[in-house]
């Protein structure tokens, strides 16, 4: 795709680094964000910021969102000074975690103004973000989908689940359910060997080598958890609102979340103990303060 003018908003931990993928790439790129912080940063790597989130809608005809829950997208997309008040813009791809049914509401909103909405959340974390390996999951029409499918592999690898608002944002919280689902089973099997005297590196290998393996076992508990540094790169209130966004969709649907439910819980008490922004390996210390063991290597 030949360089162009773009719109990013919402340009702090993914945001930041995604920008700085379409800078490397070529294009220009005009940015707004609520903290002044990233905004300077941005500036500093090449970016042109803009005074408010209309200003950048009336001057790009591609908008991307990363923004941290369904009301600041709302907000951002459909409220007073919104995206939808621009005079340019003809597209927004939100990278945002919302739910599949806030994933409408804005899409109808955008609409009824002749905007096309891209649903495309995003996996694979600030690492991904930097590095552009991150799985981009796209609900839209085909043929928006064919106009923007080469500049979205800037992020990683992109996968096209439907022409629907939100089918996008339903694969998202399905992942991270099973990501938070690792993380939590994982931390209490873990803590449950260290107490009984075995290696936690030593039982990473074995279980990464039998039935045991998953995202956690691989990736999460080596960069982590072992090292006792919990920065992961993604926090805990975070991914406890994408899944008590899947609880509530599930819900919706009729599907039951059993065991859904009780990861939710672990990260309620993560919060209640580390807050909102520890890193959401934390998890693995609340079950280590409950039995008296730390798991490291």
């Amino acid at each position: 795709m030949t360089s162009a003018t773009l719109g990013f908003v919402g340009v702090g931990k993914m945001g930041g680094p995604m920008t700085m993928r379409l800078l490397n790439a070529g294009h220009t790129v005009c940015v707004f964000d609520a903290s002044s912080e990233a905004l300077a940063a941005m500036e500093k790597s090449g970016a042109d910021s803009a005074s408010s989130v209309v200003e950048v809608a009336s001057t790009v005809e591609t908008v991307f969102l990363s923004l941290p829950n369904p009301q600041i997208v709302e907000s951002v997309a459909l409220g007073p000074g919104g995206l939808v008040e621009g005079q340019t813009v003809k597209r927004v791809i939100d990278f945002s975690t919302i739910g599949p049914r806030a994933a409408k509401k804005v899409a109808d909103g955008f609409a009824a103004k002749g905007i096309s909405y891209v649903d495309a959340p995003v996996s694979g974390g600030v690492k991904g973000a930097r590095e552009g390996t991150l799985a981009i999951m796209v609900a839209c029409p085909k043929a928006v989908y064919s106009e923007m499918e080469v500049l979205l592999k800037n992020f990683g690898k992109v996968f096209h689940l439907g022409e629907v608002a939100g089918q996008a944002q339903t694969m998202k919280l399905a992942n991270n359910l099973l990501s938070g689902a690792a993380i939590a089973l994982t931390s209490e099997a873990m803590v449950m060997g260290v107490k009984a005297g075995l290696d936690p590196k030593v039982m990473l290998e074995v279980l990464n080598t039998g039935t045991g393996r998953n995202s956690a076992t691989v990736d999460k508990f080596p960069r982590a958890v072992l090292p006792g540094t919990f920065d992961f790169g993604f926090a805990t209130g975070l991914l406890f609102k994408d899944i008590r966004l899947c609880i509530d969709d599930a819900v919706a649907l009729g599907v039951p979340m059993v065991c859904g439910s009780t990861v939710l819980q672990m990260l309620a008490v993560t919060r209640a103990m580390y807050g909102d922004d520890s890193d959401f390996t934390s998890l693995c210390r609340v079950v280590e303060s409950w039995a008296g063991v730390e798991v490291r290597g």
